[in-house]
C-alpha cells in the first residue's frame, strides 16, 4: 500500500508569520525609539524606561485593534464574496461551470479538458473551486481577525520588551550606544527568523529591517536632541 504523501508549504504561514514579524519589528523600532528620544533630550535612565513601559503596553493594545479591524475589513469582504459566488452558482450554475473553465483555459488548459475539469470540480465542490480559483480565497489565505490581533499584540510586547531589558541591564554612561546596537541586534536576529520561517534569502530581508530600524533610530534621536537643547 503506497504512503500518503504530505507536502507542508510557506504559504500556510501566511497569516500569522506576517503580523508576528510586523509586531515584533514595530516594538523593537517604536520602543527603542521612543526611548532613545527621551535619553537623547537629556532625561534620565528611570524616564525613559517608564517611557518605553507606557509605549509597550500602548503600543501593544493598538497593533491588536490595527489588526483585528483591517483584518475583520478583509474577512468581510470574503463573507460577501462568498455569499455572492453562492448566490450565482444557484442561480446560474452553466454560467459557472463556463466561467471556470474559461480560467483554466486562461492557465493553459484546451477548452475541451478545461470543460471537463470544470464540471467535475463544480460536481464534487462548486463553491470551493470559485473561491479558490476565481478570487483566490483559500483556507490558508483566509483572514482569521483573532488570530491577527493576538499574534501582533504578542509579539510587539516581546519586540517591545527587548529594549527595556537592554535600558535596565545597560551601563548608565553608555545606555544610549548600548541601546542602540542592541536594538539593531535584535532587529537583525529578527530579519534573521523571519526569513528562515518564510523561506526567503537570509540578506536582503535582514538588511532591510535594519535599515529602517536604524533610520527610525536615528531621526527620533536627532529629534530628542534638537528639543532636549531648546529647553
Amino acid at each position: 500500500m503506497a504512503r500518503r504523501h504530505h507536502e507542508s508549504h510557506l504559504v500556510e504561514r501566511i497569516g500569522w508569520l506576517r503580523a508576528a514579524v510586523l509586531g515584533a519589528n514595530d516594538g523593537i523600532i517604536s520602543t527603542a525609539s521612543l526611548m532613545l528620544g527621551v535619553i537623547s533630550a537629556g532625561a534620565p535612565a528611570r524616564q525613559a524606561l517608564v517611557a518605553g513601559v507606557a509605549g509597550l503596553v500602548a503600543g501593544a493594545m493598538s497593533m491588536a485593534a490595527g489588526e483585528y479591524v483591517s483584518v475583520s475589513s478583509q474577512s468581510d469582504t470574503e463573507k460577501a464574496d462568498r455569499a455572492r459566488e453562492r448566490q450565482e452558482l444557484a442561480t446560474s450554475p452553466e454560467s459557472e461551470a463556463e466561467e471556470l473553465a474559461q480560467i483554466y483555459v486562461k492557465r493553459g488548459l484546451d477548452l475541451e479538458l478545461a470543460r471537463t475539469v470544470s464540471r467535475q470540480l463544480m460536481t464534487t465542490d462548486a463553491l470551493g473551486a470559485h473561491l479558490r480559483d476565481e478570487l483566490g480565497i483559500s483556507a490558508h489565505t483566509a483572514a482569521r481577525p483573532i488570530q491577527a490581533a493576538l499574534t501582533s499584540a504578542l509579539t510587539f510586547s516581546v519586540g517591545a520588551a527587548a529594549p527595556l531589558i537592554l535600558t535596565v541591564l545597560g551601563p548608565r554612561p553608555y545606555l544610549l550606544p548600548v541601546l542602540v546596537m542592541g536594538s539593531l541586534i535584535f532587529l537583525s536576529a529578527l530579519g534573521l527568523v523571519g526569513a528562515r520561517i518564510g523561506g526567503a534569502s537570509l540578506l536582503v530581508p535582514t538588511l532591510r529591517v535594519t535599515f529602517w530600524g536604524a533610520l527610525a533610530m536615528a531621526v527620533t534621536t536627532g529629534i530628542g536632541a534638537l528639543f532636549g537643547q531648546v529647553g
